[in-house]
C-alpha cells in the first residue's frame, strides 16, 4: 500500500495501515479476546524481527490457537449427530387421577427443545445411514427439567443394560479398519434373540425416514406415573406425528444419499423457518402394578410393545424456533432419563435402570461438572443445593451454607417428592428374566407391513445377512423363521443359506 501523506499520520495509525490492520468501518464494534481485551492486530504474529521465529507472548496468537483446539467437546459415543429444536408442550387431558407431575395438568403449556439425532455414526455422517433415529425432548417443567430420551422405535435390542456397551461396539465400525460391517451386529446379536423385532424395523424402511417430522417417537420403556396419593400406575409414552409416517425405500434412499445427506436436518430447519411447526400428540398406555402379571412376556422388557393395551392423548407439542447457536444449544444440551420430576419414576426396567446412571454420566464426561447450570440445559426454576466448584462453575452455591440441614439457611424438602414405595421379595440374582416370548412381536410386526414393505425388508436384510459369518447368518435367520416361516424361508433365500438348517435351529427355539 503507498501512502504519500505517510509522515503527517499517527504512528499507531500508520502501523495499522502497513500491516493491513486498519478497520474497515468507524461503526464496527471492536474485536475483543475472551477476557474483552481489544485486539490491535489480527492479521500477523509477533515475531523476534522481520525473519525471526515468533514470540510466546503474543496473547492474541496463543489465545486464538488455545481456543481453537477447544472447540469441540467429546463427541457423543451415540446419537453424535443431531438436529434440535424449541418449542412448547401443552396438557389437553386431566390425569391428575395418574400423576402429581406439574407438566401435565390440564392447560397448561410447558418449554421445550427436543434434539432428533442418528445413533450409530459419527457428527459429520450422512443422514441418509441405516440407523434408527433418537428422539430426545427435555421439558422445562415448573417442577425442574424433565427428560423424555427416546427413538423412532418403540423397542430396544437388548433387554439388559450390562449388555449395552457390547451392543454399540458391535454397531461400530471395526476398530482395526474404521470401516461399517453389518457381519458384526449379526454376530453379537446371534446371541440375543431378544433384537428379532428391533432388527427387523432396522431393515425395514422405517431404518431410513424421510423426515424427522414424519417420524413417531418413543420413550421405549416403562416408567411410573404416581398421584398424591402415593399410588402407582406403569406408563408408555409415545409422540404421534401430525404430519403423516413417510419413509425411504431403498431405492428413494440411494437417490437421497446422491442428492443431501443433511437431508433430515434440513427439512426440519426449512419447514420451522417458513412457519410450517410441526405438531405431535403426546399418547400414554397406562397399566395397573396387578396387570403386570397377565402378560405372556415381562411388560417391563424394552424390547417389548404392549400390544391389545389403549393409547390416550395427554397433550400436543409443536416445535416453532430453531436454534441460534447449533453448539450451544443442539450440542451441549444435556439429556438424561435421570432428569426425572415429582410423579414421574423409573420402572424396574433393566436397561432403563442402566441408563438412569450412564447418560447422566456421559453427560458430566463431555459438558462438564456444571453442563447443568448451561442457558440449554437450566431449569427455569431457581437450583438450590449444595453443589459447589468444579470446571466452569456459575455459582451454584451463593451462600456460607453448602450443606443440609443447617439451623443457618434451611434447604426444605419437599414431602411430594418424595419415592414411591416399591414391595420386594426374594434375594440378589444375576439371571434372565423369566418371561421373554422372543420372537411373537417380531413375526406380528412383519405380518402388519404391506407386499411391498415386505419386499423392500427382505431384500435389504437378506442382502446384508448374505455376508454375515455362516454359523451367525443361520443363527439368525432361525430367528426370524421362528418369528414368521414365510419372513424366515424369504430371508434365506436371499441371503443364500440352508433352509433345513435354518428349519432345524428353530425347532429348538421357544417363545
Amino acid at each position: 500500500m503507498s501512502i504519500t501523506f505517510r509522515a503527517t499520520l499517527p504512528n499507531r495509525l500508520m502501523l495499522a495501515i502497513t500491516t493491513g490492520a486498519l478497520a474497515l468501518s468507524v461503526n464496527a464494534a471492536p474485536l475483543t479476546r475472551d477476557n474483552g481485551a481489544p485486539v490491535g492486530n489480527n492479521q500477523n504474529s509477533q515475531t523476534a524481527g522481520p525473519n525471526g521465529p515468533t514470540l510466546l507472548q503474543d496473547v492474541q496468537l496463543i489465545q486464538k490457537l488455545q481456543r481453537f483446539d477447544r472447540e469441540r467437546i467429546p463427541e457423543r459415543v451415540v446419537h453424535a449427530r443431531g438436529t434440535g429444536a424449541h418449542g412448547e408442550f401443552t396438557a389437553t387431558e386431566d390425569i391428575s387421577d395418574l400423576t402429581l407431575a406439574k407438566v401435565f395438568e390440564k392447560g397448561s403449556t410447558t418449554p421445550v427443545f427436543v434434539r432428533f439425532s442418528t445413533v450409530v455414526h459419527g457428527l459429520h455422517s450422512p443422514e441418509t445411514l441405516r440407523d434408527p433415529r433418537g428422539f430426545a425432548t427435555k421439558f422445562y417443567t415448573a417442577d425442574g427439567n424433565w427428560d423424555l430420551v427416546g427413538n423412532n422405535f418403540p423397542t430396544f435390542f437388548i433387554r439388559d443394560a450390562i449388555k449395552f456397551p457390547d451392543m454399540v461396539h458391535s454397531f461400530k465400525p471395526d476398530p482395526r479398519t474404521n470401516l461399517d460391517d453389518d457381519s458384526r451386529r449379526f454376530d453379537f446379536l446371534s446371541h440375543h434373540p431378544e433384537s428379532t423385532r428391533t432388527l427387523t424395523l432396522l431393515y425395514s424402511n422405517q431404518g431410513t425416514p424421510a423426515s424427522y417430522r414424519m417420524m413417531d417417537g418413543n420413550g421405549v420403556h416403562a416408567y411410573k406415573l404416581v398421584n398424591d396419593q402415593g399410588q402407582v400406575h406403569y406408563v408408555k409414552f409415545r409422540w404421534k406425528t401430525l404430519q403423516g409416517l413417510k419413509n425411504l425405500d431403498p431405492k428413494e434412499n440411494e437417490a437421497m444419499q446422491g442428492k443431501d445427506y443433511s437431508h433430515l436436518s434440513r427439512d426440519l430447519i426449512t419447514a420451522i423457518e417458513k412457519g410450517d411447526y410441526p405438531k405431535w400428540d403426546l399418547m400414554i398406555q397406562v397399566l395397573k402394578p396387578e396387570d403386570l402379571a397377565k402378560f405372556d412376556f415381562d411388560p417391563l422388557d424394552a424390547t417389548k410393545i404392549w400390544p391389545d393395551v389403549p393409547e390416550r392423548k395427554i397433550g400436543q407439542m409443536v416445535l416453532n424456533k430453531n436454534p441460534q447457536n447449533i453448539f450451544q444449544e443442539t450440542e451441549q444440551v444435556a439429556m438424561a432419563p435421570a432428569n426425572l420430576v415429582p410423579g414421574i419414576e423409573p420402572s424396574e426396567d433393566r436397561l432403563l435402570q442402566g441408563r438412569l446412571f450412564a447418560y447422566a454420566d456421559t453427560q458430566l464426561h463431555r459438558v462438564g461438572t456444571n453442563g447443568l447450570s448451561l442457558p440449554i440445559n437450566r431449569p427455569k426454576v431457581d437450583v438450590n443445593n449444595g453443589n459447589q466448584d468444579g470446571a466452569m462453575n456459575f455459582g451454584q452455591t451463593t451462600s456460607g451454607v453448602n450443606y443440609q440441614p443447617s439451623r443457618r439457611e434451611n434447604r426444605e424438602e419437599t414431602p411430594r417428592a418424595v419415592y414411591s414405595n416399591l414391595a420386594l421379595s426374594g434375594t440378589t440374582q444375576q439371571a434372565p428374566i423369566q418371561r421373554q416370548q422372543n420372537f411373537k412381536q417380531a413375526g406380528e410386526l412383519y405380518r402388519s407391513f404391506t407386499a411391498k414393505e415386505k419386499t423392500d425388508l427382505v431384500n435389504t436384510l437378506g442382502g446384508e445377512m448374505a455376508h454375515a459369518d455362516d454359523e451367525a447368518k443361520h443363527i439368525m435367520l432361525s430367528f426370524f423363521y421362528k418369528a414368521d416361516t414365510e419372513y424366515g424361508e424369504r430371508l434365506t433365500k436371499v441371503a443364500k443359506a440352508d433352509l433345513k438348517r435354518v428349519q432345524a435351529l428353530a425347532a429348538d427355539l421357544e417363545d
